[in-house]
């Protein structure tokens, strides 16, 4: 057994690309070996800042010998084809070769050959190049000399050497290989700055990470993020301050440092009167540094912060401190004036008045001032679906229809839906768009909206994916629950579907959000309906918009031809209210055809959950579209068709609808409705009972919601359709008995199917 160590040396590796790549090589080196034949024990990747590392133990030292075998051609061919043959196979003679027997084809000849296994080295020295030349880095670059010429060697960064050994216990050897002029070898160097620069000579892994370490480079990123987080919460602890936890910007650091010192600096504490979220914002996207609390505090941030330099400075850290302070100190000057500056009036607020007045705003208030603006602005939503100032009257006009369905206050909902984009005009989305809502959030409570109203700007946005919280307040989910819905059904309408893997308008997740939503609370909320408002809404705001175009028009025409004026008035009249008709008439499939994409993605959801998707399947129908009910439906049918009954029932009520499906097809006779008094067996007479007084009330318990109960009462047909089945023949030999037999079964399908189609169930 031999052991591999490779490393790809360049001058930088983008931080948020590090993880990635090296899992990636780990992936493409060992699957390459293994199809070569070769085998491994254990491999392991390693990353820092300007290398990428594997360490690939247990590796058999070369492949298998291998037996091909080709078939050739009849024993009775002429010689010029046995002689190619012979070329191909490489045997010297056809005596060499063996002979088959095909029962059609006679007697042929086989070449059977043995090929010799390869060494790893052999393996690894071919395999690598293909490797290098083929990452799957995002992004790539030429450099030097040879970059002019075809084919020349493309990377992250210009690749400065490669370093691969094969080791065993008594030797190391380097493979040799050559890639873009660079060959590799057994060196590799230290920090860039903390170390001589001079090629250290390494003889296998152990070797290779302890010269590293004494070069000043941990080779490991966890021990390099175990050591940034244990400094810095020593350092906190020592100044009575806690770290603001930050696993994404802690994965980032890692990836900028080889050697981690840790160091505190600090800003003025007038910037504190900045809201915590855009002050942490601001200090991990210009400088990558961390964020303290003083111990206690919940929300409230310290002026102290902690940096991650890459390197032991002389003068212990001093001058880098001053010049992040001085960075820091500059953004935070920046956002403060934001903040300040979104507080203010607008300069133009006299020219919005239009649009406070259509949107019902407040142009006292600074937030509304900024709703206004974007209305006035015509700030595009998107080009065949308005502005977003219009898309924000849909979404308030839906939110009321929504609010009661979700027992919410309308004048609440109404209040937050004409406000939640409103800081999209704000200058401190501006500079961070993902402060977005929370923005929002913030100005809200300062010009004194209802926590309600300000937390339903800042959630409005929420669930963005699987693992997203999902918004508990009524208003809130009234605001989401119409902005996703109008984008869905805005982007159906214009045939902007997802397709594939392409989701530029993040549908599949706007409609997840939705599912979510709707499952959160007890809530009778159906789609399709709230669906043809939001089409409605969508379709008057075409018509208004075309008409107001026309008027516009209209009014530079008029000192010219008043009569031809209201004559092209009356025609355009007629022409918006038929292509709003079209346009309806159009919705309804494209809104079915939506459903049915909520439908699959309800359908995840729910295996995501564990259910069974024939349970799914057979809950599911073309026109569900209260997804809570069907959610209970499949929960109830789980749990019913695990029991003793809920298996017997199951067979029983299958049998039926296969005998009825079978009788379908031959077109046989059954009456519309059972006629007890062609009844024969008393068995027909307990089944046609037992089923009346269930009906009745199945037919309650599934209007109130009740499915357990209603499968419980479905149960008390088990033992009367097991008794109709062993005693009564269904295919009478007289057509008026079999036929009312028939429609006793047809009975069957038809009161189970008001709780799942039992034929898609599996059992």
């Amino acid at each position: 057994m031999a052991d591999l160590l490779l490393e790809l040396f360049c001058e930088e590796i983008p931080a948020r690309m590090q993880r990635k790549a090296a899992g990636d090589l780990k992936k493409l080196v060992t699957d390459k070996l293994v199809d070569a034949g070769l085998t491994y024990e254990a491999a392991r990747e390693y990353w820092t800042p300007c290398r990428l590392t594997l360490d690939l133990r247990g590796l058999t030292p070369k492949s298998n010998d291998v037996e091909e075998e080709r078939k050739g051609p009849s024993v009775k061919a002429p010689e010029a084809a046995i002689a190619g043959f012979l070329r191909a196979s490489g045997l010297k003679d056809i005596q060499q070769a063996d002979i088959a027997s095909d029962p059609k084809k006679g007697d042929y000849y086989i070449a059977r050959t043995l090929k010799p296994g390869r060494t790893a080295q052999d393996i690894i020295a071919d395999t690598m190049p293909e490797v290098i030349r083929t990452f799957p880095w995002p992004k790539s670059m030429r450099w030097g000399a040879a970059s002019a010429r075809a084919g020349a060697l493309r990377w992250i960064r210009p690749l400065h050497s490669i370093l691969c050994l094969l080791s065993t216990e008594t030797d190391s050897q380097v493979v040799d290989f050559e890639i873009g002029g660079i060959r590799a070898g057994d060196t590799t160097c230290g920090h860039h700055f903390m170390s001589d620069r001079q090629p250290i000579t390494v003889r296998r892994f152990e070797d290779y990470a302890a010269r590293l370490e004494e070069a000043h480079v941990i080779l490991d990123a966890e021990r390099r993020k175990e050591i940034i987080l244990a400094d810095a919460r020593n350092l906190c602890c020592a100044q009575g301050l806690d770290l603001v936890e930050d696993e994404e910007l802690a994965e980032e650091v890692v990836g900028l440092v080889e050697w981690p010192v840790v160091l505190t600096g600090e800003f003025e504490e007038e910037f504190l009167q900045i809201p915590p979220e855009i002050i942490r914002l601001t200090i991990r996207t210009n400088q990558k540094c961390f964020v303290t609390r003083k111990r206690g505090e919940d929300t409230a941030l310290s002026n102290r912060f902690i940096l991650v330099a890459n390197i032991e400075a002389a003068d212990g850290g001093k001058e880098i401190i001053a010049g992040n302070g001085k960075v820091v100190r500059a953004r935070l000057s920046d956002a403060l004036y934001f903040w300040h500056t979104d507080q203010a009036d607008l300069p133009d607020v006299k020219r919005l008045k239009s649009s406070a007045g259509r949107l019902g705003l407040d142009l006292k208030k600074p937030l509304d001032q900024r709703m206004a603006r974007l209305d006035h602005l015509n700030v595009t939503f998107h080009a065949r679906l308005g502005t977003q100032g219009a898309r924000v009257a849909r979404i308030a006009a839906l939110a009321e229809k929504i609010a009661p369905l979700v027992e919410a206050k309308v004048k609440q909902v109404r209040r937050a839906a004409s406000l939640a984009k409103a800081d999209l005009q704000t200058e401190i989305v501006g500079e961070f768009p993902e402060l977005q809502g929370l923005t929002g959030y913030k100005y809200a409570l300062l010009q004194g909206e209802d926590e309600a109203v300000a937390q339903a700007i800042a959630e409005h946005y929420k669930p963005q994916g699987p693992t997203d919280s999902v918004p508990r307040h009524a208003v809130s989910v009234a605001v989401a629950l119409a902005d996703k819905i109008d984008t869905l059904v805005g982007f159906w309408m214009i045939d902007e579907k997802p397709t594939g893997s392409k989701d530029p308008y993040a549908l599949r997740r706007a409609a997840l959000g939705v599912i979510r939503l709707v499952l959160s609370q007890d809530w009778t909320i159906h789609l399709l309906p709230l669906f043809r408002e939001a089409v409605q809404l969508l379709t008057r705001h075409i018509v208004e918009r075309n008409l107001a175009v026309f008027e516009q028009n209209m009014r530079a025409d008029s000192a010219r031809d008043t009569d031809g004026a209201q004559d092209i008035a009356i025609a355009l009249s007629a022409e918006e209210k038929l292509s709003t008709a079209a346009l309806l008439d159009k919705a309804e499939p494209v809104l079915q055809d939506l459903l049915g994409f909520f439908h699959e993605r309800f359908k995840v959801h729910l295996r995501d959950e564990g259910a069974r998707h024939d349970v799914i399947d057979a809950v599911l129908r073309p026109d569900t579209d209260n997804l809570l009910q069907a959610a209970r439906q499949v929960e109830a049918l789980i749990v019913f068709i695990s029991t003793a009954d809920g298996k017997e029932l199951l067979q029983g009520v299958k049998r039926a609808i296969n005998i009825l499906e079978a009788e379908d097809k031959k077109k046989t006779a059954i009456t519309e409705t059972v006629e007890p008094d062609r009844f024969v067996e008393a068995e027909e007479t307990a089944l046609y009972k037992t089923m009346a007084s269930a009906t009745k009330q199945i037919s309650t318990l599934v209007t109130k919601g009740d499915f357990s109960g209603a499968l419980k009462t479905l149960a008390t047909l088990h033992k009367p359709v097991d008794a109709f089945f062993e005693k009564v023949l269904v295919n009478d030999e007289d057509a008026a008995i079999r036929a009312n037999r028939l429609a006793l079964l047809s009975r069957i399908r038809t009161l189970s199917a008001r709780i799942a189609d039992f034929s898609k169930l599996a059992g």
